[in-house]
């Protein structure tokens, strides 16, 4: 059924890759989160109010949010594909992010002022007056919020969409609350037990616990967070399919919203190979991975002369010692610089995040396994951050 409806009513609903067709997807969406939303919420505050149950009351203002949540929706999707300009010359697209992050906290406000009236019910119980009228509107509800999730999460995964990703989640979590509210009903009127502000607490706090949860996935990418291990990975085995590419190190992704993927990657080649037919290469693997994975990346050319047994010797050598350095991920750009006295073993060592040795401690790892082979063999290090890990 979502797929039949994303027929209908967004154009060109197979390219998904075309920032035009993902904003129609998400006004879509946001358009069918209203309009659902809404009818929801005066038919649970009419039954609410009628039956004096603050659980259906707490639920519908649960839902009046999620309307709210969908304006916001409709409002990012539009904002992010405004085009580059002069003061954002990577796009709007992380708009997306910020307008999700408005809709968590907004969550979080109304779970906070719920819990307040729920509070209040537990302190001064009164019966709700249960009728069969209460009991399908609440079940229609359920089945309405079982398809918004399955709907939101079907496009979300369609078009790579983190708000619309978590607004299915909270239409989940909503059939949960909403039953909640139910079996406090019919708990009230076949057992007589008043724990509809319990259950209205309970869903109150359901509500602020979904809320900090959005939040936190919103704001993570905000921050800077790492990139898909899947784009890594195609990343690097596209690379490393080309016959000229000895290897790869350097990888960094900047990520400025959806369809907003910058890259960069160092690859290295054989110095004594023609150098027009290395750029060549580079250019080619450039071309086709921004094609194949809608990314914009620029290919840095790194020379390794293969040819020299004692760079061969030596990067062997230092490929084994940094395996035996807990943090190291990586080493790269080695090269040889002989002297009268002393020879300098010159490479870079990349250095993930949580590394516990300092550089003073790895660099006399990395000497003294030198000096081992030759006493008159020297290290200088140059220390990469290594971002991402490429092996």
């Amino acid at each position: 059924m979502n797929e039949f409806l994303c027929r209908i009513f967004v154009k060109d609903y197979q390219n998904t890759a075309d920032p035009r067709v993902r904003e129609r997807y998400g006004k879509f969406a946001g358009i069918v989160g209203i309009l659902s939303n809404v009818l929801l919420c005066a038919a649970k505050i009419l039954v609410g109010f009628l039956g004096g149950s603050i659980a259906i009351i707490a639920d519908s203002i649960n839902n009046l949010t999620d309307a709210s949540s969908s304006v916001i929706t409709l409002v990012g999707f539009k904002l992010a594909s405004l085009p580059e300009d002069k003061e954002h010359p990577y796009g709007h697209a992380r708009i997306e992010y910020i307008s999700g992050m408005i809709v968590s906290m907004l969550i979080v406000l109304v779970g906070a002022e719920l819990i307040k009236s729920s509070a209040d019910k537990i302190l001064h119980p009164s019966p709700v007056q249960f009728s069969w009228t209460m009991a399908v509107v609440l079940l229609l509800s359920i089945a309405v919020k079982i398809w918004q999730a399955l709907f939101n999460i079907h496009i979300g995964k369609k078009i790579d969409s983190l708000t619309l990703a978590a607004t299915g989640a909270d239409s989940r979590n909503d059939v949960i609350a909403t039953s909640a509210v139910l079996a406090g009903i019919l708990a009230d009127h076949f057992l007589s037990l008043q724990i509809d502000g319990y259950i209205g607490c309970l869903v109150a706090l359901f509500i602020l616990w979904s809320g900090i949860s959005l939040v936190k996935e919103t704001v993570s990418p905000l921050l800077g967070e790492a990139p898909d291990p899947h784009l890594v990975d195609a990343i690097r085995d596209m690379t490393l399919s080309y016959d000229g590419v000895l290897g790869i190190h350097d990888l960094v992704v900047h990520n400025y919203g959806p369809g907003k993927i910058f890259a960069s990657l160092h690859v290295e080649v054989d110095a004594d190979g023609d150098l027009m037919e290395s750029h060549d290469m580079v250019d080619n693997i450039e071309r086709d991975l921004g094609q194949k994975l809608h990314i914009q990346i620029t290919c840095h050319l790194d020379p390794i002369r293969t040819s020299d047994p004692l760079v061969r010797q030596m990067t062997a050598l230092a490929e084994e010692t940094a395996a035996g350095i807990d943090g190291i991920s990586n080493v790269h750009d080695l090269r040889i610089v002989k002297g009268p006295t002393h020879t300098n073993v010159i490479f870079d060592v990349a250095v993930e995040p949580g590394c516990k040795a300092s550089s003073e401690e790895i660099r006399d790892i990395f000497q003294k396994a030198v000096q081992k082979l030759n006493p008159h063999y020297y290290v200088v290090i140059n220390f990469d951050r290594a971002y991402i890990r490429l092996d």
